[in-house]
């Protein structure tokens, strides 16, 4: 993270002499990434949070993918992704894996009950409420989240989503195999946001008091990259009365990124978010369009040669998908290899528009997405024939 926060009771210099009021030390957790030359954070435990009293793998289901054979357009309904029934899901195990490749995977959730423990060690989580609300609960404290929130989670960091509301949050989740933060050039480089950066410090949440839980022989499920383990401690890790420095979980809403503009179309990158290993994310938000006299306001047709392109319509009304069925809740796979753009019609439709009602969140990795049995479940076969109105491509 970018800046310093202090939450809870700390000593005044690290790694010295921290009593409890038994007389007992406090147990220090250093969390640390790239070896312990990058980001940390010094948490102080009640107990040890190296007890470990069993560890068991976890059989996990529903991970498979399969190419995208053959390439094409695609697009996804993910209102059409069955989630509850029987046996309420949760925001762990009940995540369902649309797409993967080497460097991230990306899942759709919309958890009814409380999610077990979980720790992702593999890299860290970027998590996109779509609508509802829920409280992300963490060993740094909780986080209040609802619909727009950008939720970062730093690997390793143990947590569980407590949905609340009349209606379960609909999650959309990037498991990463690496770090995912801010673009490196919004950043100066001892890490301020810099003035052209589309949005700052002042945007973001993070938790603001410890959260402290009793309990003993307490389970943690744990992702490795070999899978699942289910590890029980012998108390609660919810058990850190302060902790400090800049690596933390933290809360950004898409609606306080502010939308770069110009007299003539602007390129994605204006709209990126943040940076993970190979793929970055883009916000486009309501905005002010290009205007010189001639601009044409939606994309022209683009071959981004290095990356897929895949998009979430979260909000409003996309102006270059009309005629596509392409609704909120939709996500469209443009991968490598393939030409897109505005659907017909839509470019001459939109000459003279001064402004964009429309929200998505944009994901572009620079390696092949494979598909996941959520993505299939939930595909929509007539979309890669949307430009030319004809064409065998629905079976």
């Amino acid at each position: 993270m970018p800046y310093y926060r202090r939450v809870g009771d700390i000593p005044r210099k690290r790694h010295t002499q921290f009593r409890q009021p038994d007389g007992s030390l406090y147990a220090e957790e250093l969390m640390g990434i790239e070896g312990f030359s990058a980001e940390s954070a010094l948490l102080y435990h009640r107990n040890l949070p190296t007890a470990v009293v069993a560890a068991e793998a976890v059989v996990e289901h529903g991970r498979s993918t399969s190419p995208n054979l053959p390439l094409r357009p695609r697009h996804f309904r993910t209102g059409d992704l069955g989630f509850g029934g029987e046996g309420a899901t949760d925001a762990v195990t009940g995540r369902r894996l649309l797409f993967s490749n080497a460097d991230v995977a990306i899942c759709f959730a919309v958890p009814e009950t409380t999610s077990p423990l979980y720790r992702n060690a593999t890299g860290d989580e970027l998590c996109y409420v779509q609508t509802g609300s829920a409280r992300v609960e963490t060993v740094y404290g909780a986080l209040e989240v609802s619909a727009g929130d950008y939720v970062v989670l730093p690997a390793s960091t143990t947590h569980r989503v407590v949905p609340h509301g009349d209606e379960p949050p609909r999650l959309y989740l990037v498991e990463a195999t690496g770090h995912i933060g801010p673009p490196k050039r919004y950043l100066s480089a001892r890490g301020q946001f810099l003035e052209h950066a589309p949005y700052c410090e002042r945007d973001l949440r993070g938790p603001t008091e410890p959260l402290l839980m009793e309990g003993t022989d307490v389970d943690v499920l744990v992702r490795h990259h070999d899978g699942l383990t289910r590890m029980t401690y012998a108390h609660h890790p919810f058990d850190v009365v302060g902790w400090d420095g800049c690596l933390y979980p933290w809360v950004f809403n898409i609606a306080d990124f502010e939308p770069i503009t110009g007299r003539i179309h602007q390129p994605p990158p204006v709209h990126q978010t943040f940076e993970g290993p190979n793929f970055v994310v883009c916000s486009f938000c309501p905005r002010k369009v290009d205007y010189h006299p001639e601009a044409v306001p939606v994309p022209y047709n683009h071959a981004n040669v290095d990356s897929d392109e895949l998009m979430f319509y979260v909000g409003g009304d996309y102006e270059a998908r009309k005629g596509s069925g392409i609704g909120i809740g939709s996500l469209s796979l443009h991968p490598s290899g393939c030409t897109h753009g505005p659907q017909p019609g839509a470019v001459e439709a939109a000459l003279g528009a001064e402004r964009f009602d429309e929200t998505a969140v944009m994901i572009d990795t620079f390696r092949p997405l494979r598909l996941g049995e959520a993505a299939t479940a939930c595909e929509d076969p007539s979309y890669a024939r949307s430009w030319a109105g004809r064409g065998p491509l629905e079976s």
